[in-house]
């Protein structure tokens, strides 16, 4: 069911550098993050560097408060929210039911947009079913260890693409410079907090906790290899957004070239390295929008599953250890299946317009919830006292909660103005 990382003849950790952190990076940086800083890099050149260091601190942070909590005690993040209230089952719930389903349709989309783009003998909706029922094949047993192969090769992929793409714009290291003084140019508020709050993930940031059980890192004598290891992920994600930066002010801010929203803005950009450095350049960065949805498929569909199972799992009062609790068992392949067939009808019908305003509510009430609920859970004696927050922690948590809940208020508002 797990897979224990450790000698096998002296029992003492075998400690890797490629772990959960690599995984919850990779899983948390999708199509939309991609496009999100492309359109920011188009806008407003490097300006917004400092957001995407700032943005990448603030997750390092919330990771490695998820993570500390379970190494310290033992117990899942939900059982941390749980020990709140039952008032967070209300909000939990409905959230992962809802999001689960309209996710599972917007991957699917993406993936298969990618795949259309480069073999268009199907459909971009016949495509995002064959990925949803290939991540749902990859990860129905519950093995870890295959599961992290998959993700580290598809961050290789995402990551050679894209730094490539940057460098063959022959990027102007003076001006990156500037981008590191932390401005907000005129109207671009919204953009820098997109931008910031895009680096790495949301629901999936609460998932690292499960991913450490499942490598086996389960004990506080592994917290300094998780810190190291959430660092790591972390850099390698700040590297791979700052080069989507530099083809955004590189290739599109210096020609005022626009390119389209969502998903199709990659499709856009892969047009644009085409016509500038050759046909091989497009589908070499098209191989590399791939490998950025299919990453953010296969991740949600393991480690959002493995929350849910869990959650469901503490709801009914099964024990810590019940199968059903845990990867492999009934309520996991349950939420892999509702990531996976459900959505599949809005690939071809369309998406309701209240289950849209829903999920926007509450997916936009979440990274606030979780920076509110480790400032809660991290200060208290629900944690032993030599792994409670440090002053530090405490205010760039109380900064993380400031950020995301303005980016909360703005998409709270951009979704009642698209359901109007």
């Amino acid at each position: 069911m797990t897979v224990r990382d450790v000698n096998q003849s002296t029992g003492e950790p075998k400690w890797s550098l490629v772990g959960p952190g690599i995984v919850v990076a990779a899983t948390g940086v999708g199509a939309a993050d991609l496009i999100a800083t492309t359109v920011a890099g188009s806008k407003y050149g490097y300006a917004l560097l400092w957001a995407i260091i700032a943005g990448c601190i603030m997750k390092v942070v919330l990771v490695e408060g998820a993570g500390r909590y379970t190494l310290a005690t033992g117990n899942t993040i939900f059982e941390g929210w749980s020990s709140l209230g039952r008032w967070k089952h209300w909000y939990f719930g409905p959230y992962i039911v809802i999001w689960g389903f309209v996710y599972g349709a917007a991957a699917m989309a993406g993936t298969g947009l990618a795949l259309y783009s480069l073999f268009p003998a199907l459909s971009v909706a016949v495509w995002g079913i064959v990925s949803g029922l290939l991540g749902m094949l990859l990860v129905w047993s519950g093995r870890y260890d295959r599961f992290e192969k998959v993700l580290t090769a598809l961050v290789c992929l995402m990551f050679v693409t894209m730094v490539l793409a940057a460098a063959l714009t022959l990027p102007n290291l003076g001006e990156i410079l500037t981008g590191l003084v932390p401005i907000i140019p005129e109207g671009a508020l919204i953009n820098v907090l997109s931008v910031a709050g895009g680096v790495g993930g949301t629901i999936t940031l609460a998932a690292y906790g499960y991913w450490l059980r499942e490598k086996g890192w389960t004990t506080p004598r592994f917290m300094r290899v998780m810190r190291l290891d959430n660092g790591i992920a972390y850099l390698v994600t700040g590297i791979f957004v700052v080069a989507t930066l530099i083809v955004g002010a590189e290739l599109l801010y210096s020609a005022g070239i626009v390119i389209g929203a969502g998903d199709q803005g990659m499709v856009d950009l892969a047009g644009v390295l085409g016509e500038r450095y050759g046909t091989w350049m497009s589908k070499l960065f098209l191989v590399g929008f791939w490998a950025a949805s299919m990453s953010s498929l296969v991740g949600v569909w393991n480690g959002v599953s493995l929350m849910f199972a869990d959650f469901l799992g503490h709801v009914q009062g099964k024990p810590h250890e019940d199968p059903d609790r845990l990867a492999g068992g009934r309520y996991y392949k349950f939420y892999i299946f509702w990531l996976t067939i459900p959505p599949m009808v809005m690939l071809f019908v369309g998406q309701p317009v209240y289950l849209i305003l829903a999920y926007g509510v509450l997916g936009a009430l979440f990274m606030p919830f979780m920076s509110v609920t480790l400032l809660w859970i991290l200060n208290t004696d629900r944690v032993p006292r030599e792994w409670r927050n440090k002053l530090l922690t405490n205010i760039l948590l109380v900064l993380c909660t400031l950020a995301f809940a303005a980016l909360a208020l703005d998409q709270l508002r951009g979704a009642i103005v698209k359901v109007l």
